[in-house]
C-alpha cells in the first residue's frame, strides 16, 4: 500500500470512527441535556479547563515525536512512557492537594472533589497515549477507531444511567473516568506494545527536545481556548458558559468529524516527506480542496437549520445557543486552511514559529472574550470568529515561509469547494424562502425538508458538474455508487 493510499485508509477508518463517536455523542448529549441543567455543563467545562492543560503538560509532545521520528523500537516508547507516568503522579498529587483553593475562587465547594475525582485520568492517559502513539505510527487507524467508538458508547451509556439516577454533574465526572478506564483495557488487548518502566535517560532526551516544543505548542494553543471558558466561567457564571460551550460544539461537527479525522494520517504522511517539499506542499493544498469540498456544506446547512435544530433537538432552554452558534459556523471555513497549516509546520519542525504564533493568538481571543462579553453571547461569538480568522493567516503566512509557494494556490485549492457551497446557499434560500411559516410552525418538518433537499442538491453537484480538481475524486465515488446499485441489484433480482 502506498503512501496515498495509507492516507486515505486511514482517513476512512478515522472518518468512520469520528461519525460513530460524534452520533454517539450527539444521541447521548440529546439525553444528557434532558436530564441535567446548563449549570452542570458549565461546571464541567471549568473543571476540564483546570485540569486539561496539565494534561497537556503530561503528553509532553513526545506521541507527536514517537510518530515522525523515522525510527523507533519498544525502548522508546518505554522510556517515553516511564517518563509521563511519573510526571502524571506528580500532576495528580499537585490537583489533589490544591483543589480546595480552586473551590474557593470559583465560589463552589463542590469543585473541590471534582477536580480530585476527574484528575485521576493523569494516572490512565500515559499508558493509552503510548498505545495510540504505537497506532499512529503504524497508520493503524481502524483500531483506534474502534477504541473510539466502543469507549464513548461506554461513556455515554454510563452517564445517562447516572443523570436519570440523580447524580447531576458527577453523571458527566464518573464517566469521563470510567471511560478511560474502560478504553486503556480496550488499547492493551489490541496492541503488541508492552509498556513496562525503562529509565533510560538518553532517551528520554532524544524525544523530549522534539516534544518540550509541541508541548509548548500545545499548551498555548491549550490555554487560548480554554481562556475562554475560565473568562466566561467567571465573567457571566456557568449558565451562560453551558450555553456558549454547546453552540460551540455544535459548530465544530464538521471539523471534529471530517477534519480531524485527516489529520493525524496527513501529519504522518508529510513527516515522511519532510525533505521533499514538492511533494509536503501537494499534500498540503490537496487537503484543503477536500476539506473545503467535504465540510463547507455542513456548514452552509447547520447555518441554515441551527434555530429550529436546536429548539427541537435541545428544548426551548437551549435557543440562546442558536445565535452565536450561526456566527461560529463560520468559522468552519478558516478552520479548513488552519489545521493543515499547522500539520505541515510540525513535519518541517517550524515549532518556535507556530510557539510564536499561538501566543499571540492567546492574546487576541482573551481579549475578544472580554470584549463581547458587552454583548452577550453573540458578542463573544463574534470575538472568537474574528481570532480565528487572525490565527489563520497567520499560520498560512508562517506555510508562505516554508514552502515555495504563492497566495492564489491557497485561492485556486479553496476554490471549488467554497463554488459549491455557494450555489447550495443560494438553493437553501429560496428553499427558505418557499417554506415560509415552516420554520417556526413545525420545524421538525423544516429540518427534514432542509436537510434531505440540501444534501441531494450538493450530492449531484459534486458529482455531475465538471470541476477539474474534483474529478478524480467525484469518478471515485461514482464508481463507489455504481458498485453499490450492481451489488443491490444482483442481491433483489
Amino acid at each position: 500500500m502506498n503512501l496515498g493510499q495509507k492516507i486515505r485508509s486511514g482517513t476512512k477508518w478515522l472518518f468512520l470512527g469520528n461519525v460513530g463517536s460524534r452520533i454517539l455523542e450527539f444521541g447521548f448529549g440529546v439525553a444528557l441535556a434532558r436530564l441535567l441543567v446548563p449549570a452542570d455543563f458549565g461546571m464541567v467545562a471549568t473543571v476540564a479547563a483546570l485540569t486539561g492543560f496539565a494534561g497537556l503538560v503530561l503528553s509532553g509532545g513526545m506521541g507527536q515525536a514517537l510518530i515522525r521520528a523515522k525510527e523507533v523500537d519498544q525502548d522508546d516508547f518505554n522510556a517515553v512512557f516511564s517518563l509521563q507516568l511519573g510526571v502524571g503522579i506528580l500532576l495528580y498529587v499537585g490537583f489533589f492537594v490544591t483543589a480546595p483553593w480552586f473551590a474557593d475562587f470559583f465560589g463552589n465547594p463542590l469543585y473541590t472533589d471534582l477536580i480530585r475525582v476527574a484528575g485521576l485520568v493523569f494516572l490512565m492517559r500515559p499508558f493509552a497515549f503510548m498505545r495510540n502513539a504505537w497506532l499512529n505510527r503504524e497508520m493503524d487507524f481502524k483500531k483506534r477507531s474502534v477504541v473510539g467508538v466502543a469507549a464513548g458508547l461506554f461513556v455515554g451509556i454510563s452517564g445517562t444511567i447516572m443523570a436519570w439516577a440523580g447524580f447531576g454533574v458527577w453523571s458527566l465526572t464518573l464517566s469521563g473516568v470510567f471511560g478511560g478506564l474502560f478504553r486503556n483495557l480496550l488499547l492493551e488487548r489490541i496492541t503488541p506494545l508492552r509498556i513496562r518502566l525503562n529509565l533510560d535517560l538518553a532517551l528520554m532526551r532524544k524525544h523530549s527536545s522534539y516534544g518540550f516544543k509541541i508541548t509548548a505548542i500545545d499548551f498555548i494553543s491549550y490555554l487560548t481556548r480554554e481562556s475562554m471558558n475560565l473568562i466566561l466561567s467567571k465573567g457571566a457564571g456557568p449558565a451562560f458558559l453551558g450555553l456558549f460551550r454547546k453552540s460551540d460544539s455544535l459548530s465544530r461537527m464538521p471539523n471534529w468529524v471530517i477534519v480531524r479525522a485527516t489529520m493525524e494520517p496527513v501529519f504522518r504522511a508529510l513527516s515522511k516527506v519532510q525533505d521533499d517539499l514538492n511533494q509536503s506542499k501537494y499534500i498540503f493544498y490537496r487537503t484543503i480542496t477536500l476539506f473545503m469540498a467535504y465540510t463547507t456544506p455542513l456548514y452552509v446547512m447547520m447555518w441554515w437549520v441551527a434555530e429550529p435544530f436546536i429548539g427541537f433537538v435541545y428544548g426551548a432552554k437551549w435557543l440562546p445557543a442558536a445565535a452565536p452558534l450561526q456566527i461560529l459556523l463560520c468559522a468552519g471555513l478558516f478552520f479548513n486552511v488552519l489545521h493543515p497549516c499547522n500539520r505541515l509546520l510540525d513535519a518541517q519542525n517550524r515549532l518556535t514559529q507556530r510557539l510564536v504564533a499561538q501566543i499571540v493568538s492567546l492574546a487576541v481571543i482573551a481579549g475578544a472574550c472580554v470584549v463581547g462579553l458587552r454583548w452577550g453571547l453573540e458578542g463573544v461569538a463574534w470575538g472568537i470568529l474574528g481570532s480565528h480568522v487572525f490565527s489563520t493567516f497567520y499560520s498560512y503566512f508562517l506555510v508562505y515561509r516554508t514552502i515555495p509557494t504563492r497566495f492564489t494556490e491557497l485561492l485556486k485549492a479553496a476554490a471549488p469547494g467554497l463554488s459549491l457551497s455557494a450555489l447550495l446557499f443560494i438553493v437553501l434560500l429560496l428553499l427558505n424562502i418557499l417554506l415560509g411559516d415552516t420554520r417556526t410552525g413545525n420545524p421538525a418538518l423544516y429540518l427534514l425538508i432542509m436537510t434531505i433537499s440540501g444534501s441531494t442538491f450538493y450530492v449531484s453537484a459534486f458529482l455531475l458538474l465538471p470541476i477539474s480538481s474534483l474529478r478524480s475524486e467525484a469518478d471515485r465515488w461514482r464508481q463507489k455508487l455504481n458498485g453499490g446499485l450492481s451489488f443491490v441489484f444482483k442481491t433483489f433480482t
